[in-house]
């Protein structure tokens, strides 16, 4: 589904990405590990046309969406969960779920308010709060919901728990579950190696802008010298 191949990036004259390569699946849930500002988070915004790469291609169902806008990124069906959840802090819940709400891919079973609702309660308990109230886990929450109603054949999580409390991190961790056993395809970057290993099929580790391993949960278990010397855990 998503192809990268020899993806290069830069921030001016600063390159950060210089040789990064990655596969996902229909249905797959993949990792992208690596220490920080190793270019997990730049890699995400050239996906997603917020920073134009240099080189290198990126093709969404064999099409080319290199340098595409970030409109059409999401049109195509990429939905986004960014690092900061970055929600709309004087729009309520229930308008920011609306807000970009779409069924572009014409799902049979499209994502909805109420589904929404169902997989995270508390949304809907706040549905008339304006965002900037909501916690930090509640604001996570309605990341990935407004994501979700975009119904996006790729769902990308960047820093899915980061910050959030114990008990906030386990009711992510369970939804993200629950979209993998729905066929949700997803890409993943976190810092929970134990959830990501338990969740995810695949995971792809970069070193300074180049990915340098990929393998299994089983795979990445077994090398705890890589883990080390790649991640930092």
């Amino acid at each position: 589904m998503l192809s990268i191949r020899q993806l290069e990036a830069a921030y001016g004259t600063s390159q950060v990405l210089f040789d990064v390569a990655l596969d996902i699946a229909e249905g797959e849930v993949v990792t992208l590990l690596g220490r920080n500002g190793m270019g997990k988070t730049t890699t995400v915004r050239a996906i997603m046309g917020l920073l134009a790469p240099r080189g290198g291609s990126i093709a969404l169902d064999g099409a080319d969406i290199r340098g595409a806008a970030p409109e059409t990124v999401a049109r195509r069906g990429l939905g986004l969960v960014p690092e900061g959840r970055q929600v709309f802090p004087t729009l309520t819940v229930r308008e920011n779920l609306v807000a970009t709400a779409a069924n572009r891919l014409r799902r049979p079973q499209p994502w909805t308010l109420e589904r929404v609702y169902a997989l995270f309660p508390r949304l809907q308990e706040r549905a008339d709060q304006y965002a900037r109230t909501l916690s930090g886990g509640e604001q996570q929450m309605l990341a990935i919901g407004r994501a979700l109603m975009t119904n996006p054949k790729l769902l990308i999580l960047d820093e899915a728990t980061e910050g959030l409390a114990p008990v906030i991190r386990a009711e992510i961790w369970h939804c993200i579950a629950a979209l993998k056993a729905e066929g949700q395809s997803i890409l993943l970057i976190d810092k929970n190696l134990n959830a990501l290993k338990r969740l995810a099929d695949r995971h792809y580790i970069l070193e300074k802008g180049r990915t340098v391993w990929t393998g299994s949960s089983t795979d990445l278990a077994r090398d705890t010298e890589l883990v080390h010397r790649y991640v930092g855990v």
